[in-house]
């Protein structure tokens, strides 16, 4: 049985290898054929047309761009905060307890009003006193001054009575300056922001509780803080556009402050600009950006971004030359300056009237023709 068995499979891998040469060899035949059949549709092309795909190239549809000299400008923006360009912090000079409050907040003030005042009870009994103290004192100087002219008495006597009457004079001086100081005014014109006084209060000079705000905002500061990296291209004078993204407005003004003081704890220094508000509301500390204008050339030949490439060459785009009747690719190696807000300065490599190709450069080779 097992004799069997084996010859019947030994039979059945003979036929199945038969099968498979069978089959190649077919195929080497058709494949045969194929190359005869095209070389003969080649053959028959060529007689029928001697100058097929001679010259044909390739024809892509693109846009170009005029290349002509335009003013570039570079920009630092960074944030800043607006505030008044008065914008005082008003308190008394001298303790007391507060009698009188005469503004409130919103109110507008004149340089030299009242504001408030504190208790000055003591200080005008004391005022009084002296005052007649110094009656007194007057009047006896003057007696000795008479006897003295005759050399009656002696100098130290002279001597005493003046001083003792100068004393008082000055101490009437000092207390006429307190009760000055007890007042507080208005030092310029402007709006009260912030009253906490009130009538009964115990205030104290420079207290936080103890002071009354004016602002005068005709006059707007922008103040920001600019890395240290630019200290050499930012200083006084600089063109600046201040945005208020609040209120929808761009002003052009000039720096009117650089700092000369490199801040240890950020490595900033400080930078000023002002404007008049004029119909703008603006408020203190409300946010502001700032771009200074760090360089300029008012002729530049200037490119989006997106249209530079680069390769081992370096940076290059694609121009529109002429070629004949025709129009083709030409690589053109360049050389950029700066870069703001997607445009960028080309410093080498271009010239007026130069065709840049704009769209449809992303799959274009030198030398392929193309038309706009």
């Amino acid at each position: 049985m097992n004799k069997i068995f084996y010859i019947s499979a030994l039979t059945v891998f003979l036929m199945s290898c038969g099968a498979t040469t069978d089959k190649r060899t077919e195929l080497n035949k058709l494949k045969a054929e194929r190359d005869r059949l095209n070389t003969q549709i080649s053959q028959i092309e060529s007689n029928i047309n001697p100058n097929a795909g001679k010259n044909e190239r390739k024809v892509t549809k693109v846009n170009v761009t005029d290349v002509t000299p335009s003013v570039f400008n570079h920009y630092i923006q960074v944030q800043g905060t607006v505030d008044g360009d008065e914008n005082i912090a008003v308190s008394p000079q001298i303790a007391g307890i507060v009698t009188a409050v005469y503004v409130k907040e919103g109110s507008l003030v004149r340089k030299g009003n009242l504001l408030a005042e504190l208790d000055t009870k003591v200080l005008k009994q004391s005022l009084e006193e002296v005052n007649i103290q110094l009656e007194l004192a007057t009047s006896i100087y003057e007696k000795q001054s008479a006897l003295w002219k005759k050399n009656i008495g002696s100098e130290v006597q002279y001597l005493q009575t003046k001083t003792n009457k100068e004393s008082l004079e000055q101490r009437i001086a000092t207390l006429k300056e307190q009760l000055k100081q007890a007042k507080i005014f208005s030092p310029i014109n402007g709006s009260v922001e912030s009253v906490p006084l009130r009538v009964g209060q115990s205030v104290s000079p420079g207290a936080p509780n103890s002071t009354i705000r004016v602002i005068n905002m005709r006059i707007a500061k922008i103040s920001a803080d600019v890395s240290e990296a630019y200290a050499t291209h930012i200083r006084g004078g600089n063109t600046v556009l201040v945005n208020f993204p609040d209120v929808g407005k761009e002003f052009e003004t000039k720096l009117s402050f650089t700092g000369r003081f490199i801040d240890p704890t950020n490595r900033t220094f400080k930078v000023e600009c002002k404007i008049s508000s004029g119909d703008v509301a603006l408020r203190a500390n409300m946010i502001a950006y700032i771009k200074i204008k760090d360089y300029s050339n008012q002729k530049a030949f200037c490119l989006p971004v997106n249209l530079v490439q680069n390769d081992r060459d370096g940076k290059f785009i694609y121009v529109a030359k002429r070629n004949g009747a025709k129009w083709v690719v030409d690589k053109r190696i360049i050389k950029t300056g700066k870069d703001y807000d997607g445009i960028i300065e080309v410093s080498d490599g271009l010239a007026s009237g130069d065709k840049i190709i704009s769209a449809g450069f992303q799959n274009l080779n030198p030398g392929e023709n193309v038309i706009f």
